[in-house]
Formats: C-alpha cells, structure tokens, sequence
C-alpha cells in the first residue's frame, strides 16, 4: 500500500473520529445512526493510522505531500 493521505487529512480523520466516538460513548447520539456513526469513525481512525484510504485510489486522489527529486 503506497501512502495517499497527508498530515492535513490524517488530523482531521482522527479529530472526527474522535468526537464521533464522543458523542456515542456520551449517548448523545443513539440507535442506528450511533452505530453507523461509531464505523464510520473506527474507518476513519484505521485509515488515518495506516495514512492509505482505498476511496482515494478509486477517484484518482492523493493529499499527500510531493517528494523532490
């Protein structure tokens, strides 16, 4: 897997999954949408860990920085 996401994205990723898994743990948001919400972050969490996200590839993006050469 080649890195496709930047620092940028990657703290941003955690951020939200971080306060979605706040605002379920909290109960603020329950029921379904808490648990699609709560995926939602774990698949956030995990692509920013490993700094590849396979959306990404589909549609051509890649937020990380260039190397000089």
């Amino acid at each position: 897997m080649k890195k496709n996401m930047g620092n940028a994205d990657r703290i941003i990723r955690t951020l939200i999954a971080v306060i979605a898994a706040y605002l379920y743990f909290s109960g603020t948001i329950s029921g379904t949408v808490g648990i699609v919400l709560l995926v939602v972050a774990i698949v956030f969490l995990l692509t920013s860990l490993v700094s590849f996200c396979p959306l990404y590839t589909l549609f051509g993006m890649n937020t990380c920085a260039m190397k000089k050469e």
